[in-house]
Formats: C-alpha cells, structure tokens, sequence
C-alpha cells in the first residue's frame, strides 16, 4: 500500500484496493466515488481546498465538495455530470452574479495561491488593500511581466507597452467603485462541471476578492460561454459602464499567465490587448 492511499485511507475512513498514480476517479469499497488529484508535494492542493471552501461558504452555487487533503494530493466527491443546455447557462448566470455580491472590506485574500502552475500573489499592501488599480497590476499585470522578462519573452516593444501601461493603470480602470467581490479567479470552460440536476459545479478555482469584471473578462477566453449566461448574469447584477473596454485588460492577465506556462504561442495575442491601452 502506498503513503498516499494510508493517507487517504485514514482521512476518509474508506478502504480502496488501489489508487493510481495520477489524477482521476477512484472508487471506494463501500462504492463511493471521488475525484483524486495527486502528484509531487505542493502548496497548490491545499490552496485549491481552502478556496474551494470560501466558495461553498457563499451559498450561492455548487463547488466540488473536498473530502481530504493533504501536501501531495486533494481528493473531492465525484460528480456525476450532464449535458450543458441554454437553462443551465441561464442558471449559472444568476448563480455568478449572486456569488458576486459576496463581499469582503479589501481587495486579495488571505494568502496566495495559484492561477493553473503559476504562483498568484493576493496579499495587499496598505495602497493595495483599498485601490484596485494598485492591486491589479502589482498583485496581476506586474508579477506576470516581470516572469515573461525572465522567461526571455519581453522584447523592446514589450517593455515599452509594459511602461505605458503602468502609467495609464488609473485611468483604465477608472470606473464606478465597487466593493470586492468573491471571485472564481480562473473561470473558463474547463473549470466548472453540469451535474445531473443542471447545476454548475465549479473546480479548481483561484480565488480572491476584485472587481467582478476580471472574472467576467475570464469567461470570454478560449471559447467563451453562450449569451444566454451574461443576459441572465447582467439581469441578477448589471455592469458598471464600459465594462467592455475594461474587458481587454482583464483578459491580459490569464493571456500573459498562457505566455508563461506555454510559450510564445501566445505573445502575439499578449501585445496586441497591450497595445489597447499604450494610449488612454
């Protein structure tokens, strides 16, 4: 038997015959399924536990429900899924808008944690706390350039964007305040499940505190989420003016994150959402 299966094994109170060595559905003895996530000995698992956990405390929608972690795995109840349809968007609209409205008194959280294999900085300084803009792109835009210039993708042109962007960061986001919202942090279509009752089951999240629109903006990436999901979303809890103008510099964050973990297959599209806002 190996460490983790005594591990888990004295976490759950199940018995199972075997485990596998990577990611995917185990089953118990007793006949109950779970999702097992496991690999070498990281922060990411319990980070995920804890922000799957300030998710489950809104109320608001249905997220994986944790059943044990530890330093090398994380294992949830496994959920049985559905087809996506037209309702289910609807649904799940309402349900991120009502998750939205769960507030906290600054911005971040109250420890970092990953957004997919790169690290995400959420603790504030006393500026950050309080100024969106100073969060944003300190705690988002600034650690993701200063990794893309260490990685060897920040040309000249690169670095100019960077700059101007700095500067022009207040005015960009400029916009009505809003207090910060709880926030998925990483919601694109492969992190969230439709189970068998139509609901939305959200996993492996990146949660903090921000302005929801950085959440929004997310959904628009690799693929996008169907009409249906921002009517209902924007009829439970309307979008400041120019949201849309906005969008652009929220998609650059996961864009910039994609440059790092994957290469520069995506430093074309990293400029060219740059360039919207070399002038403001």
């Amino acid at each position: 038997m190996s460490e983790l299966q005594k591990q888990i094994e004295a976490a759950t109170g199940e018995k199972f015959r075997s485990l596998p060595a990577q990611s995917g559905r185990v089953v118990a003895e007793s006949g109950a399924a779970y999702f097992l996530k496991c690999g070498s000995v990281s922060a990411a698992y319990r980070c995920e536990a804890n922000g799957l956990a300030a998710l489950a405390a809104s109320g608001e929608i249905r997220v994986a429900e944790v059943v044990a972690v530890g330093d090398s795995y994380l294992l949830t109840r496994y959920v049985e899924t559905s087809p996506a349809t037209p309702e289910f968007f609807a649904r799940f609209g309402r349900e991120l808008a009502r998750l939205h409205r769960h507030t906290a008194s600054q911005f971040g959280f109250y420890e970092d944690n990953f957004i997919g294999a790169t690290p995400q900085l959420n603790i504030p300084d006393a500026t950050e706390q309080h100024e969106w803009s100073a969060f944003y792109f300190n705690k988002r835009l600034l650690f993701q350039f200063r990794l893309a210039e260490k990685n060897g993708y920040a040309d000249a042109e690169f670095k100019l964007l960077t700059v101007a962007i700095q500067k022009n960061i207040r005015r960009i986001l400029n916009h009505a305040p809003e207090p910060p919202s709880l926030m998925h942090g990483d919601l694109w279509r492969g992190n969230f499940l439709c189970d068998t009752d139509g609901r939305a089951v959200l996993i492996d999240p990146a949660v903090y505190y921000g302005h929801r629109e950085a959440d929004l903006a997310m959904t628009r990436l690799f693929g996008g989420f169907p009409l249906t999901f921002y009517e209902a979303y924007h009829s439970e809890y309307p979008m400041r003016p120019a949201s849309e103008y906005r969008d652009g510099i929220y998609r650059l964050y996961h864009i910039l994150n994609h440059l790092n973990i994957f290469g520069t297959s995506y430093l074309y599209e990293a400029k060219e959402l740059m360039r919207l806002y070399k002038y403001v």
